[in-house]
């Protein structure tokens, strides 16, 4: 199987793909457009802010061909949030694979960024989270979220509610980090691989 994590410039990849390759898998790190349109499955890492991240993905050329992908594709924190249509963040223009906003978050007076272990809960059934109950925690590290909708996987709740993994046909994202969550992440990213 052929895995590739699109390398926007923008992500710690190296995280990434040792938790890929802790399961087993061989993984590559690639921003060509060839080698992302032959992989059987897609990584769509990202950390910091969504402006300079959409700015480095146009630059590379990748903004046109990401949201055209038939294969899995998960984005990963600032990655899940790039494939909404629109982030607070530096007002920047996302993907829109997914019709969702990112907003700041509004913490009722926790600290933010939201940072540490948290719970999810499951408002629909996906492959995505199979074996992993209601109640899991997972490694969050944000302080831009999106809101609950249509396309929410999973919830969270810090101050209010946000979406903590969203889907839409064959496009994923995980608000959270599984490559530093534990047996819960790497339990995720083995459904990734091998479930959908």
């Amino acid at each position: 199987m052929e895995l590739v994590i699109i390398n926007t410039g923008c992500a710690n990849i190296a995280s990434v793909a040792f938790a890929i390759e802790r399961l087993g898998m061989k993984v590559r790190v690639s921003d060509q457009p060839n080698e992302i349109e032959s992989a059987d499955k897609l990584f769509l890492p990202g950390v910091g802010a969504a402006a300079s991240a959409m700015q480095s993905i146009r630059e590379k050329g990748l903004d046109t061909l990401l949201p055209g992908l038939t294969q899995p594709v998960l984005g990963i924190c600032l990655g899940m949030q790039l494939m909404g249509r629109h982030s607070e963040e530096g007002n920047a223009n996302c993907l829109g694979m997914i019709e969702a906003d990112t907003k700041r978050m509004r913490a009722e007076g926790l600290r933010l960024p939201h940072m540490g272990w948290n719970t999810v809960q499951f408002p629909r059934q996906s492959a995505l989270f199979e074996g992993i109950d209601a109640g899991t925690y997972f490694y969050f590290v944000h302080g831009f979220a999106m809101a609950l909708g249509d396309y929410t996987l999973a919830s969270c709740d810090y101050g209010q509610p946000f979406s903590a993994a969203i889907g839409k046909d064959n496009f994923y994202g995980v608000q959270f980090h599984p490559e530093r969550s534990g047996a819960a992440g790497a339990r995720l990213l083995h459904n990734f691989i091998h479930n959908l």
